[in-house]
């Protein structure tokens, strides 16, 4: 499986900018990219099955996890 790389910007809008075998080749793709973005712009890994997996992890709200709230977080 292959690690996509996607541009989130405003409105959360995905931007697929390109995909990797290898993830130490991603992330530093990833670096390079971050060093040009504008504010409000941010650069997502996702390792997936498919460009279609990829984007619906990417767009699916993670839940709270309770345990790190509050003056123990």
């Amino acid at each position: 499986m292959p690690y996509y790389l996607y541009k989130i910007g405003p409105l959360n809008i995905l931007t697929k900018q390109g995909e990797n075998a290898d993830f130490k080749a991603a992330r530093i793709e990833a670096n390079e990219m971050r060093k040009s973005l504008s504010p409000g712009e941010k650069i997502k890994i996702m390792f997936a099955a498919n460009e279609l997996a990829a984007e619906e992890l990417l767009s699916t709200p993670r839940e709270l996890d309770h345990t790190l709230a509050g003056d123990d977080y």
